[in-house]
């Protein structure tokens, strides 16, 4: 147990806070059991570290942070840990990666049930199944997914310049005095320009060949580790899943063709809709359908997204700047919202209401111009021009 305990002060001692994301606010730290889920390198293990030190400090005490993958849980059980912990007087168990532990949700059911007054909060790939686990935790858990960087978390982190959240209704409603708000601080527009490029990870440190690299192992990882782990992929194909992201990548916007995907990849039909369907729970993808109500399991998408706008320039090597921008749009819009495919009116349906139309400072309401409550959204403004909004400024809902 010393030896937790020491790992414990060292990592918790070499987290900083100088930076904290938002999220800290929201997530309910006091329930008994609480999951932080969220893709590989979006910040979830310095989320909890930070927590952490700001609550009870460095010294193991009241809390023990515990790193699942650790050659320590070869020899000891969770359930053992926790009990030992308890009798000495711990309040707060934190568990990180707790999938790389394969009996992960049965001994947390009992260590809950066992002892009440103790809380566990633990993190995991966005891929972890809490409902279909071998222990059904749902009922009990108080779920959080963590995404990447808001362009406004951008420029908060990297920036040190404060923006409020706006619901994306007070950005159709108010979008010139948030405009003005913003302008009145910075220069949106290009630090906008940045965003797409390295914004969307807290990795960044000015290196742009370094962070793309990075952001490429971290496909890999995900591709290599966590889709053959939770979905049942046999390793020999993850060569055809990378295959895949980077087809995708140089080919979009991509008019989807399956036939044409699987005879690339040499793959058949069904195979091909399961890998799309498990790169999108992933967060590698997002597929969009013309009407999420009536999605069927192997019905095909309307269209194919990379996940964020950095993971598409780590990936491609024929960027088409249409293409980022709507990669942009789905990233920031999917977080608290639906996203559909317009399919012939406009390019997005948001929440089922909403038509959204992007494209560059010229872009026309032509396409939507007989929609009620639409709106275009176009690069390389700073101020709307009636119903035409700046890109970025939907970047400030989370």
């Amino acid at each position: 147990m010393e030896t937790l305990f020491k790992k414990h002060r060292v990592l918790i001692s070499q987290t900083s806070t100088e930076t904290v994301r938002e999220m800290m606010k929201s997530v309910k730290w006091e329930k008994q059991l609480v999951s932080i889920r969220g893709s590989r390198g979006v910040g979830k293990t310095t989320l909890v570290r930070q927590y952490i030190k700001q609550k009870y400090g460095v010294n193991a005490g009241e809390a023990l942070y515990c790193v699942m993958d650790s050659m320590y849980f070869t020899t000891h059980t969770l359930l053992e840990v926790a009990e030992r912990f308890h009798l000495m007087g711990g309040k707060h168990l934190f568990l990180d990666e707790v999938h790389k532990y394969p009996t992960w949700s049965k001994e947390l059911k009992e260590i809950i049930d066992l002892w009440p007054d103790m809380k566990v909060t633990f993190t995991g790939s966005s891929l972890l199944q809490i409902l279909n686990a071998d222990a059904d935790l749902s009922r009990r858990v108080l779920s959080h997914d963590m995404a990447g960087l808001s362009f406004r978390e951008y420029i908060r982190f990297y920036k040190n310049i404060e923006l409020p959240v706006h619901t994306l209704e007070e950005i159709l409603k108010d979008a010139d005095a948030i405009c003005e708000e913003v302008c009145q601080v910075c220069h949106p527009q290009t630090l906008f320009e940045e965003y797409l490029r390295v914004g969307y990870y807290p990795f960044y440190d000015g290196n742009e060949q370094e962070y793309y690299s990075r952001i490429e192992n971290v496909v890999s990882f995900i591709i290599d580790q966590e889709i053959t782990q939770f979905c049942g992929v046999d390793p020999a194909y993850t060569r055809k899943l990378k295959a895949m992201m980077l087809f995708l990548a140089n080919n979009l916007p991509y008019d989807v063709n399956i036939a044409k995907l699987s005879s690339y990849l040499e793959l058949n039909k069904t195979t091909v809709l399961s890998y799309l369907s498990y790169m999108q729970r992933a967060e590698l993808l997002h597929l969009l359908y013309s009407d999420n109500k009536s999605v069927t399991k192997m019905q095909k998408p309307d269209k194919i997204h990379i996940h964020n706008p950095n993971m598409l320039c780590a990936l491609s090597s024929n960027l088409n700047v249409g293409t980022l921008r709507e990669c942009f749009v789905v990233n920031q819009l999917s977080v608290g919202h639906t996203v559909e495919y317009g399919r012939t009116q406009g390019d997005f349906l948001i929440d089922g209401k909403i038509t959204i139309e992007v494209g560059g400072q010229d872009k026309s309401f032509d396409q939507i111009a007989d929609i009620p409550n639409s709106y275009v959204l176009a690069d390389s403004l700073e101020f709307p021009v009636g119903k035409k909004l700046p890109l970025w400024i939907v970047g400030l809902l989370y």
